[in-house]
């Protein structure tokens, strides 16, 4: 197995070769402890912590991307490159990714108006999805 490099990792090791492993596979978003029960059904020897240290320099190293569902928990996922937003549905999680331009203009020009420079951000949007709500 090649280790894939993770950017800021103190070491790149077999463990967390494993966790970006799976992420690749994945296309839903997914807790860490769901990821560690996952390798674990994989028979990978990964420990929970280093699950969790594994995906926080990911998502500092901006390789991941992160849901906070409405009951608080962090969900976790491989997301394209490109700029976008999410909808995530408060009962399953189910997440989809969207492209928003009026919200892009609208953050410039908030951030002009109040000489704001270098400016990011992070927009979810959280409701039921048509799944649940025919349930």
């Amino acid at each position: 197995m090649t280790i894939k490099s993770i950017p800021g990792a103190a070491r790149n090791t077999r463990q967390r070769a494993e966790v970006v492993g799976l992420l690749d596979e994945l296309d839903e978003f997914r807790s860490a402890q769901g990821l560690h029960a996952q390798l674990r059904d994989q028979q990978a020897a990964v420990g929970l912590t280093t699950v969790y240290r594994t995906l926080q320099a990911l998502v500092d190293a901006g390789e991941v991307d992160t849901v906070r569902l409405p009951s608080g928990e962090q969900l976790y996922r491989r997301c394209s490159r490109t700029h976008h937003h999410h909808l995530v549905c408060r009962e399953c999680g189910r997440t989809v990714e969207v492209v928003g331009p009026a919200v892009e203009k609208w953050t410039s020009r908030i951030a002009a108006q109040h000489g704001f420079t270098e400016v990011s951000h992070t927009l979810e949007i959280v409701g039921i999805c048509d799944g649940c709500s025919s349930e």
